[in-house]
């Protein structure tokens, strides 16, 4: 059976921090007798929070496990960044293409409280693991927030049965009689920051959260509770234990985010350059994964005869433009230019659209590539970083 622990009152929750890795930690010292071979007993050093400050390697933190953890390192990798840890069981490795930089596997909710500690100076984490462990510390930021993998989304679900059955919506749920000060919805969930705050903000007074280890969907089905808040991706497993989400009931729209301490980011030497090549490579990566180039030959007197056609089709804008290039044509022993090669970049999503359109203007000998990097000549995000810092 899970351990729930009952939270009791709603405005008078208490988070439990674990003990900070950047607190004073103690060291024991074995100093041996000059002139004998028993061990003196261990002295207690402690070492300061200074000792953080005093590091000067950077260090980035990554999920240690599931498929978070096998997500970031494929992604890292497609940016030629591939992480080269040893042996599996280390818990710290490194990147071969960024010097001074050590990779530190670690649990995702570890990652957040850690940066907060010093420890770490960069991390990829969910937006939901961000927002319930370090939102709220003003020296906690978002470098990206869209590296498109983890998606889910925190969100409440109900029995599909019972007094439930007829309930659809959270306004729904909020209207139901059974809920009083002596009597709350019992919502079992491990977000008890996002949650409650959820709850007042939608005015629902009579909640009370209890945390739990192990499978929450199976928290009403035993009796321990009315509701729970959770991650859901496709939704089958709630299904699949009766449950249901309702309208209404989704606190957070998550994916995975790289995120830093301003504070290292500001005084640690090589941590905002290092950032700013990660940024770089995660934005060209991610911007060409959506991308196609798309070349063809065309017909035309000129090349900007061609670039008028082009231009006549919404969908072959491309990003700036089209790139026109003459074709050299060999005819009874002369070299003309009957044809217009074209290149231009299409969103993945309109790549049949286009293609149409170019043959509708004479394009043939169509081919499409695939794309790696597009490399801006300044990174929005980069120039956004700089701004939150003030540099």
């Amino acid at each position: 059976m899970a351990a729930f622990v009952e939270i009791q009152g709603f405005f008078q929750i208490r988070r439990q921090h674990l003990p900070l890795a950047g607190g004073a930690r103690l060291r024991q010292v074995a100093v041996r007798a000059s002139n004998s071979a028993a061990a003196v007993a261990p002295a207690p050093v402690v070492v300061s929070d200074g000792a953080a400050s005093e590091r000067t390697v950077v260090r980035l933190g990554l999920p240690s496990k599931g498929r978070m953890a096998e997500e970031t390192l494929n992604l890292l990798k497609n940016c030629q960044l591939t992480v080269r840890q040893v042996n599996p069981r280390q818990y710290v490795a490194d990147i071969p293409q960024l010097s001074n930089l050590e990779v530190w596997f670690q649990r995702p909710k570890d990652i957040v409280r850690k940066l907060h500690a010093g420890d770490l100076d960069l991390g990829i984490v969910g937006l939901d693991t961000f927002s319930e462990y370090g939102q709220e510390n003003e020296d906690l930021i978002i470098v990206h927030n869209e590296l498109k993998y983890g998606d889910c989304r925190l969100s409440i679900a109900i029995p599909m049965y019972g007094i439930f059955e007829n309930i659809n919506s959270l306004q729904d749920l909020a209207q139901m009689p059974h809920w009083t000060e002596e009597r709350p919805l019992r919502v079992a969930t491990g977000f008890t920051c996002l949650g409650p705050r959820f709850m007042k903000e939608k005015g629902m007074k009579h909640v009370s959260f209890s945390t739990a280890d192990g499978a929450l969907e199976a928290a009403p089905a035993m009796g321990i509770s009315d509701a729970i808040l959770d991650l859901v991706s496709s939704g089958t497993t709630l299904r699949e234990n009766n449950l249901k989400e309702i309208d209404g009931g989704v606190v957070l729209e998550s994916q995975a985010v790289l995120v830093a301490s301003k504070k290292s980011l500001i005084q640690r030497s090589g941590v905002l350059d290092i950032t700013h090549e990660i940024l770089e490579r995660l934005e060209a990566h991610l911007r060409a994964a959506v991308q196609f180039t798309v070349t063809a030959n065309m017909r035309g007197s000129n090349a900007e005869q061609v670039a008028e056609k082009i231009h006549s089709q919404p969908s072959l804008a491309g990003l700036q433009g089209p790139t026109i290039s003459p074709v050299y044509c060999k005819r009874d022993g002369k070299v003309s230019i009957d044809y217009y090669a074209i290149i231009i970049c299409v969103p993945q999503k309109a790549l049949y659209k286009s293609v149409q359109q170019l043959r509708s203007i004479g394009g043939s000998g169509v081919l499409v590539s695939p794309l790696t990097y597009i490399f801006e000549e300044e990174t929005p995000r980069w120039r956004n970083l700089l701004s939150e810092l003030g540099l």
